[in-house]
């Protein structure tokens, strides 16, 4: 027979003995609810850095901010109108919270090749597409020039042609590939202000694309003065233009007349991103004439009705090249009306 269990007394007890369960009135319950941040600060983003964003508020002053986490995986880019709360000084130790992303107007996106399903989106809200080509000192190369047109027409954002170097070469015939699409162009000089583009760019947010070595950032440097945009020179070998500007940035042009975002030097434009049919949707003249075509046209195959449209005198058989061409270098075909001397250099 085995002893009686031995009974605890007070002293055999310490705290490891003693079970706590906390009372329901003492912790705070957990809510899936956010606060509103109605008292957020409006300001836009002019510059992305190594998980932090540079944000100017309305009076112009700088923010350093870093994206809460409320906001997910919404990405913020360079152009993003944004609501922010926290320390707003913009001293060197403050530091923001970018809690409200506000709807985009417009999203210029690419992708890096034209298989790659993945998007990635180079700015948000821009009003105009400013395509950098120089003339010479790099050689134009119009395939990507038609790319990033056609990305402007996807975006909904006006096409600008800004030639560059017209001291080195003659616009006229690069300026007659183009005639047919109707895209305003502005030509500059490396002697001389740009004044027609200054112009062009007054009261919009424009973004600037092209490749290194274009001229992109003296451009920034003559318009906005104190940029310091860092300028490169070209390869005498490759015939290409150094990296010179790493970032996307946001600059206020003088007496806040516009702004204009310069972007790193790309060397490929992916398009795998476009909808075909938001291409011809910038030919209107066109586009009246795809009701007969079959479903799914491409509009560069021989079923395609826009032939029988423009051989009837609807169009300028010229607008209908120029739209092949925009589509075949989407899907990166060969254009057969391109000149082997219109080829850029290397892959």
């Amino acid at each position: 027979m085995s002893p009686p269990a031995r009974r605890s007394s007070r002293r055999d007890l310490d705290e490891d003995d003693v079970r706590v369960r906390p009372g329901r009135g003492k912790s705070r319950p957990r809510t899936k609810e956010r606060p509103g941040h109605e008292d957020a600060a409006p300001a836009l983003v002019v510059a992305v850095d190594r998980g932090r964003w540079t944000c100017r508020l309305p009076d112009d002053r700088l923010v350093t901010a870093m994206r809460a986490r409320e906001l997910g995986r919404k990405g913020v880019v360079v152009g993003d109108r944004v609501g922010l709360v926290g320390d707003l000084s913009g001293g060197p130790d403050a530091l923001a919270r970018i809690v409200r992303l506000e709807p985009r107007a417009s999203v210029l996106r690419r992708t890096a090749d034209d298989t790659d399903p993945v998007e990635r989106v180079v700015v948000a809200n821009a009003e105009q597409l400013a395509v950098v080509t120089a003339l010479a000192d790099p050689e134009p190369q119009p395939r990507l020039l038609d790319r990033c047109l056609v990305a402007a027409y996807d975006a909904g954002l006006d096409p600008l042609l800004v030639l560059t170097k017209a001291d080195l070469a003659d616009p006229a015939e690069l300026l007659a590939t183009y005639r047919a699409l109707d895209v305003p162009h502005v030509v500059t000089r490396r002697d001389e202000d740009p004044v027609e583009l200054r112009a062009r760019l007054a009261g919009r947010t424009t973004v600037l694309v092209g490749s290194s070595g274009v001229g992109k950032s003296t451009l920034v440097n003559a318009l906005v003065p104190g940029a310091l945009r860092a300028t490169g020179h070209v390869n005498e070998v490759t015939g290409r233009g150094r990296h010179t500007s790493t970032s996307v940035r946001a600059l206020q042009l003088p007496d806040g007349a516009g702004t204009v975002i310069d972007t790193p030097g790309v060397r490929s434009f992916g398009l795998a991103h476009v909808d075909p049919q938001r291409v011809i949707g910038a030919f209107p003249d066109l586009e009246a004439g795809t009701g007969g075509c079959p479903r799914s046209c491409s509009h560069d195959e021989p079923e395609c009705a826009l032939d029988a449209w423009v051989a009837e005198g609807h169009a300028d058989p010229a607008r209908l090249l120029s739209l092949r061409r925009l589509l075949r270098s989407r899907e990166g075909g060969e254009d057969p009306h391109r000149d082997a001397a219109d080829e850029p250099p290397g892959p």
